[in-house]
């Protein structure tokens, strides 16, 4: 008889422990997938205010190549510089979340292309202040 309630006992115990470790499991799945569509949002609005930043870049293009302004160009040039890091940012949050790299990781990638994206924005500002 003693037996058998050890039996019982540990057939009860298994059971507890692999439910246990299944809502672990689940949990810790369902978090990862809120995680990684928080990140592809993120994504999607660098691109987003990437894109229209680029516009506002090719548009101020035109204005200092019309002029004849060198120490203007060589503004742009740095200016452009930046624009480039941006992009460069931008694809490595993207592949980031493309390896599946942990989400802190993918959180340090998109706050440094947030970070390159206004220093982009800075540098267009100043080069306008001096047109």
């Amino acid at each position: 008889m003693t037996i058998s309630i050890m039996g019982i006992l540990l057939i009860v115990a298994t059971v507890g422990i692999l439910a246990y470790l299944g809502f672990e499991s689940l949990s810790s799945f369902i978090s990862a997938d809120a995680t990684s569509s928080t990140a592809n949002d993120e994504l999607a609005s660098l691109k987003n205010d990437y894109s229209s930043l680029k516009m506002e870049y090719d548009n101020v293009k035109r204005d200092v190549e019309a002029t004849n302004d060198k120490d203007l160009k060589i503004v742009y040039t740095n200016a452009e510089m930046e624009l480039v890091k941006t992009d460069q940012a931008i694809a490595e949050v993207e592949s980031a979340i493309t390896v599946g790299k942990s989400s802190d990781e993918v959180t340090n990638r998109i706050e440094a292309a947030k970070n390159q994206l206004e220093k982009a924005k800075s540098s267009l500002t100043n080069l306008r202040s001096q047109m």
